[in-house]
């Protein structure tokens, strides 16, 4: 006789009380990882006027770990604390109003005999700010810029982040409010991380037709980031990472699972240029290499050996401004008499 036969011949009731226990049990911790997934995602993807700055994941102690996976975490607004006048630049403040309601702040920087407009868009939990090192170095190349807070960031209204899904829409306005300041100029779009995203979505859902791309840490999928948050914090992704996603596109009235760069990819039809740090803990290479590999056309991959996901010019100067120049050189001419700046245009 089998031994589950006999049990249950034998102690029906008991055998009984314990399977609903344990469906109870069941039950009750569904419904409790619902609702932590729930509660993560939307303090993710909602940044709070008094959040305080959070330790980077791979740098957390094991009780700091525990306390984020508990509580939460609190997303401070990102704040511009510099402007281009810190880095000795000449700039004029622009608002791109958009159509949700939602209006974006950008710093237009010029640039006497520009070779190209480069617009630029920061990763998650940023701002404009932090890309001000590279509009200086991009203007040294000889290139104008517009650097773009998206949403909840910087200037910029709102106070949430969909992780490249409707900053994609952000994309979109910055380069129809650019088209009629660029003339002749080329416009080159530039994104880190979730920019980056936001720039590959842009494209292939949206149909921008931008002159190249340059991309940094861009992720392959949104579950996959989702899921190197939990593996640098050394905790199984499953099934929280999938919770996190589903109840993320929930509350943002969106398709989590569809946003994958790498199926964006294919739809790239400009020359692209993707850098990438080989030590980073969020984005793998092999993520990176998956994108670069779906891009059809003129496509380049840099590696950046001791580089993490962080700025690549502060890393290595040397490497950032070469592979650039060199990018630019490839489809822009290198001497352009390029001014699209009126009789009353800023002095550099």
């Amino acid at each position: 006789m089998p031994l589950r036969t006999w049990i249950i011949g034998r102690c029906p009731a008991r055998f009984g009380r314990w399977r609903r226990v344990a469906g109870v049990v069941l039950a009750t911790a569904i419904i409790l990882a619902n609702l932590l997934a729930f509660f993560h995602a939307r303090a993710l993807t909602t940044y709070a006027s008094g959040g305080t700055h959070v330790v980077r994941l791979e740098r957390m102690s094991a009780s700091q770990k525990a306390a984020i996976l508990l509580t939460g975490v609190q997303l401070p607004r990102p704040t511009n604390t510099k402007t281009p006048a810190d880095f000795g630049l000449s700039y004029e403040t622009l608002t791109i109003v958009g159509d949700d309601g939602i209006d974006l702040e950008a710093w237009r920087i010029p640039c006497r005999r520009s070779r190209a407009l480069v617009l630029m868009f920061h990763g998650y939990g940023s701002c404009k700010a932090h890309l001000l090192p590279e509009a200086r170095a991009w203007r040294a190349l000889g290139c104008e810029t517009l650097l773009v807070d998206f949403r909840g960031s910087g200037g910029s209204s709102g106070n949430e982040t969909t992780l490249g899904v409707y900053e994609a829409d952000a994309v979109v306005k910055a380069m129809e409010f650019v088209l009629p300041l660029a003339g002749d100029q080329p416009v080159v779009l530039y994104g880190r991380s979730m920019g980056g995203a936001a720039v590959l979505r842009a494209i292939a859902i949206r149909g921008l037709q931008p002159a190249a791309i340059v991309v940094e840490c861009p992720f392959d999928r949104l579950l996959t980031t989702v899921e190197n948050r939990f593996s640098a914090m050394d905790v199984p992704a499953f099934p929280m990472a999938q919770l996190l996603v589903f109840w993320g596109g929930v509350q943002h009235r969106m398709d989590g699972f569809a946003h994958n760069p790498v199926e964006y990819a294919a739809s790239i039809g400009c020359p692209a240029l993707i850098m990438h740090g080989a030590h980073d803990l969020r984005v793998s290479v092999a993520e990176v290499q998956s994108i670069h590999e779906r891009l059809p056309g003129d496509k380049r991959l840099i590696l950046f050996a001791e580089a993490g996901h962080e700025s690549y010019l502060a890393v290595d100067a040397a490497l950032w401004n070469s592979t650039i120049s060199e990018f630019l050189d490839s489809f822009v001419a290198i001497d352009r008499p390029t001014s699209n700046w009126s009789a009353g245009e800023m002095t550099d």
